[in-house]
């Protein structure tokens, strides 16, 4: 009888231990994922801007995404407007980098979102993303800009536990 409770008591040791490690894994995974997305959009910093843009001749904001995430397995439809409908809503402050981060498009008073970016880094006071912006082209910003807190619309997580 004490055999068994031993037996018993370590496989359950040993079950927990497996367990954490499956746990630890998934998250290295989906850090590193979010990690190389970044990796790879930073590698077109400076590639211009062009209307309807998708491939490395020139890029929209949502064409830069889109073309980001593709790479990666994900597919995003090609618009800042559709693009807010996928993932989930993620608060300000549970913004994570390679969250996409969305805002109005030129117009702040319009309810209509046109502008779309990922998120690189959050902290304290800030929030910074790379996007493909009609002056400048593929670039970083940062939310706490003028320009871009008047704009901003919200965060959707589009790389989460289940992929």
């Amino acid at each position: 009888m004490i055999k068994k409770i031993i037996l018993l008591l370590v496989l359950s040791s040993f079950g927990q231990t497996i367990f954490a490690q499956t746990a630890k894994k998934d998250t290295t995974q989906k850090a590193s994922m979010s990690a190389e997305l970044l990796s790879f959009a930073k590698k077109h910093l400076s590639l211009r801007y062009r209307s309807g843009g998708t491939s490395k001749k020139g890029f929209d904001c949502s064409g830069f995404v889109r073309y980001c995430f593709s790479q990666f397995g994900f597919t995003l439809p090609h618009s800042s407007a559709a693009q807010i409908s996928h993932g989930i809503e993620v608060d300000i402050d549970q913004a994570k980098a390679g969250d996409l981060i969305f805002f109005k498009g030129h117009n702040s008073g319009s309810q209509r979102v046109g502008h779309v970016g990922m998120i690189v880094e959050v902290g304290t006071n800030y929030v910074k993303f790379i996007h493909s912006a009609w002056k400048g082209g593929v670039r970083y910003d940062f939310l706490n800009a003028d320009y871009y807190r008047k704009r901003y619309v919200g965060i959707r997580r589009i790389i989460h536990e289940s992929n």
